[in-house]
C-alpha cells in the first residue's frame, strides 16, 4: 500500500509518499480501507515534533473514514495513528459508525473539528444566551463549525479573519461582527458594550493570545485550544488578577474523548447536528494522498478555508 511517511521532524519537505507494507492489526484492532483522511494542524505539530511525538519513521495523520475490511461497515475515526495511508490498523474503540446518508467525506470533515467546536461551546466555556464571544480564525475548519454551534446556543459572535473572502465565510456561518486581527481587542470591547466579551476561543496562539486577554470582561474565559502561530509566551499568573480575575484553559479533544463512551456520545451529537441540517460542513480543499506535502504547505500558509481532505 501507499502512505505518507516522515523519517525526521521538520517542514512539509520531510513528508514522502511511498510504498509500505500493509499494517497488521493487533488484538482489539481491525483493518480498515481508508477512503478519505483528514488534515489538521495537529498533524503539523506531529510532523514538526512539537507535540504528538511518534517513533520514527512514522506515517502521519490520525483522522479519516473508510470501510472495515472484515465486515464492510462504514466508520470514521480520530486518534488513530498512521491515517495518511491506503489502509490503517485501528483500535475498534476509536471507530465511530457513520450514519446512513452521511457521506464519508462529510463525516471525516466534521468529526475532529466538529467535536472540538462542540466541547468548546458546551464544556470549556458553556455559552449563555446573549454572551458576546470571540472566535479566532473563524473561516478555518474549527472556526466555521464553532461559529455555527455558538450561534445555535444563542451567542453573539465576533469573528476574526485575515481576508475579505474569509470574513464573508464567517458572516455566512452566522458571525454578528467580523474583525481583522490588528487591534481586535479594543474594537471587540466596544462591540460588547465596553465591559468585554465572555470568552475568547483561540486556536491561533502566539499572535493573538495576549491581545485576547485584553478583550475579556471580568471573570472572562480565555480558551486556548490550538496554536497555529506558535505557543504564546509564558504567562505571568498575576496578569489574570490584574485583568479582572480571568480564567485560562488549554483543553484538548483527547481529554474530552478519553473513553469510548465519551467519544461515541460526542460524535453522535455532532453527526446529529449535521444530519438535521443545523450544522453546515465546508470542505475547502481536496488533495490526492500523494500531494499531502502540498496540503501541509497550503494549510500553514492559511491558503485554505474549511476542512482539508486527502484521497488515497
Amino acid at each position: 500500500m501507499h502512505a505518507v511517511v516522515y523519517e525526521r521532524h521538520g517542514g512539509p519537505e520531510v513528508l514522502e509518499y511511498t510504498e509500505v507494507p500493509d499494517p497488521s492489526p493487533a488484538s482489539g484492532q481491525v483493518l480498515v480501507d481508508v477512503e478519505v483522511a483528514g488534515v489538521n494542524f495537529r498533524d503539523v505539530y506531529e510532523r514538526e515534533g512539537r507535540e504528538y511525538v511518534m517513533q520514527l519513521p512514522a506515517i502521519v495523520g490520525v483522522e479519516g473514514a473508510g470501510t472495515i475490511v472484515q465486515t464492510s461497515q462504514r466508520v470514521a475515526w480520530l486518534g488513530v495513528p498512521h491515517s495518511y495511508a491506503e489502509r490503517v490498523a485501528a483500535d475498534s474503540s476509536r471507530l465511530v459508525p457513520i450514519p446512513d446518508g452521511l457521506p464519508p467525506e462529510v463525516a471525516t470533515a466534521v468529526l475532529l473539528q466538529g467535536m472540538t467546536a462542540h466541547y468548546l461551546v458546551f464544556d470549556s466555556y458553556p455559552i449563555q444566551k446573549g454572551d458576546w464571544v470571540i472566535v479566532h480564525a473563524a473561516a478555518g475548519g474549527v472556526g466555521l463549525l464553532l461559529t455555527q454551534i455558538a450561534k445555535l446556543v444563542g451567542a453573539r459572535v465576533i469573528a476574526t479573519a485575515s481576508t475579505d473572502e474569509k470574513a464573508q465565510l464567517a458572516r455566512e456561518a452566522g458571525a454578528d461582527e467580523v474583525l481583522g486581527y490588528e487591534g481586535f481587542a479594543e474594537r471587540a470591547r466596544e462591540i460588547a458594550g465596553g465591559d468585554g466579551v465572555a470568552a475568547v476561543y483561540d486556536g491561533v496562539g502566539r499572535t493573538t493570545f495576549y491581545e485576547g486577554l485584553k478583550a475579556l470582561r471580568p471573570f472572562g474565559h480565555m480558551i486556548l485550544y490550538g496554536a497555529s502561530s506558535g505557543q504564546p509566551d509564558p504567562l505571568t499568573l498575576m496578569l489574570l488578577a490584574k485583568s479582572g480575575s480571568l480564567y485560562v484553559q488549554r483543553p484538548t479533544l483527547q481529554t474530552h474523548t478519553r473513553t469510548p463512551e465519551l467519544l461515541q456520545d460526542r460524535a453522535r451529537k455532532v453527526f446529529e447536528l449535521v444530519t438535521q441540517g443545523a450544522l453546515k460542513v465546508r470542505i475547502g480543499a481536496r488533495y490526492p494522498l500523494a500531494e499531502a506535502r502540498q496540503a501541509h504547505v497550503d494549510l500553514e500558509a492559511r491558503k485554505t478555508t474549511g476542512k482539508i481532505l486527502l484521497r488515497p
